[in-house]
């Protein structure tokens, strides 16, 4: 009976021990969606910045004349 008894503690020890990691494990894993969604907005945010610097560049070269040398007027 005390073996009996015996096992059921190593078993009982041994389920303790695996909830935890578990517990462990799944904190872990919320964690890491949680950085990867704010790593997902941090790269969204610059492409929509580098999207605006991009288009003001195309403005600004617009209302220079561009530079394209087929717009040049040239005056004899």
């Amino acid at each position: 009976m005390t073996s009996q008894r015996d096992r059921i503690e190593s078993l009982e020890s041994r389920v303790e021990e695996l909830e935890a990691t578990i517990r462990g494990l799944t904190e872990e894993l919320v964690d890491a969606n949680q950085r990867l969604r704010e790593l997902e907005a941090d790269q969204e945010s610059t492409q929509a910045e580098e999207a605006k610097t991009d288009e003001s560049k195309e403005e600004i070269e617009e209302d220079e004349g561009g530079s394209d040398p087929s717009d040049d007027i040239i005056v004899a």
